[in-house]
């Protein structure tokens, strides 16, 4: 099983940027597809962004697209979500997710290892 630990959120104005960090532990990190999820107030969790492996695929909801980037380090067991032109909607708290496969999904149930989330609030 693979522990993951998220940092890097916290309060932002709109048009900024974050970067949230989530780090691995116990299972071979390179072995698994990566995912970042996020969950606002009242709101269902939805997919946000997703990495393979060796991190070359990645894929992107739809509005996110251009302004966040997934990345992945793979000798710090470590995967990245860039946040960039924050708004308002983008408030939530972020989560990290690993799957034991590599390729990338997009749905809660493909992935089977969870972090605890950082709360990112983007104000006006």
């Amino acid at each position: 099983q693979v522990q993951l630990v998220e940092s890097g959120g916290g309060l932002v104005q709109a048009g900024g940027s974050l970067r949230l960090s989530c780090a691995a532990s116990g299972r071979t990190f390179s072995s698994n597809g990566m995912g970042w999820f996020r969950q606002a107030p009242g709101k269902e969790r939805e997919f946000v962004a997703a990495i393979t492996c060796a991190g070359v695929g990645t894929f992107y909801e739809d509005s996110v697209k251009g302004r966040f980037t997934i990345s992945r380090d793979n000798a710090k067991d470590t995967v990245y979500l860039k946040m960039n032109s924050l708004n308002v909607e983008d408030t939530a708290v972020y989560y990290c997710a690993a799957r034991p496969v590599c390729n990338v999904r997009t749905t809660e149930e493909a992935y089977d290892t969870w972090g605890q989330g950082t709360q990112v609030t983007v104000s006006s």
